[in-house]
């Protein structure tokens, strides 16, 4: 039986486990947000581990106060995050990298090329997931293999008609309603995102 449970970054990498980085800019609200969302829509205790970190983060920082008061509202845990700046170690450790918007995600192939095949926007992954078949969720034997049938959509599904579908807008020293929007975003990918990592055969 396979379980779900969340490392402290420190830790090293286990092969048997699963990692999933979530990035935006300051890594004081989207990521950190979806980060702690994800966490708590997956079951049980050990299999994926799910961390986060921002391009121009200020290690250390804590969250916005309103994305933190997004994360309890959704059912996250925004006590003790601690901002944290990406790098190189953070993205090649990460089977899976989540950015908030599309220049994230260049951001990050651009530190680590070979992470072109890893990264996907968080609403664009959950765009390809919802592409695939539910038999194939349900059969896939193990997460890698779920996202490999992901990556395996690419090019093959259509682009939203305005790319910035893609993007999680920003709502950093925005307005409430902006965080709202923010929020809605990040719990509707979240949820559908979380729902199929708890699927595969090997999880259940």
């Amino acid at each position: 039986m396979f379980s779900f449970s969340f490392l402290d970054d420190a830790q090293q990498k286990d092969p048997t486990r699963f990692r999933v980085l979530v990035v935006c800019s300051g890594n004081i609200a989207r990521s950190p947000l979806a980060e702690q969302l994800l966490r708590s829509r997956l079951p049980g205790a050990g299999g994926v581990v799910v961390t986060s970190a921002g391009t121009i983060a200020d290690d250390g920082r804590a969250m916005a106060p309103e994305a933190a008061a997004l994360a309890s509202r959704y059912g996250g845990d925004p006590r003790g995050h601690g901002a944290k700046r990406l790098s190189e170690d953070l993205i090649r450790e990460a089977d899976l990298v989540l950015t908030a918007t599309r220049e994230h995600r260049a951001a990050v192939v651009q530190m680590v090329p070979r992470a072109s095949r890893t990264a996907y926007t968080i609403n664009q992954f959950a765009r390809l997931l919802d592409s695939l078949e539910p038999s194939v969720i349900t059969g896939a034997n193990s997460v890698q293999a779920l996202v490999d049938e992901v990556a395996a959509q690419r090019g093959m599904v259509p682009p939203p008609a305005d790319p910035e579908a893609d993007d999680i807008v920003d709502p950093y020293k925005k307005s409430a309603e902006v965080y709202e929007d923010a929020g809605r975003q990040i719990d509707r990918a979240t949820d559908a995102i979380a729902r199929a990592l708890s699927q595969p055969a090997s999880l259940r």
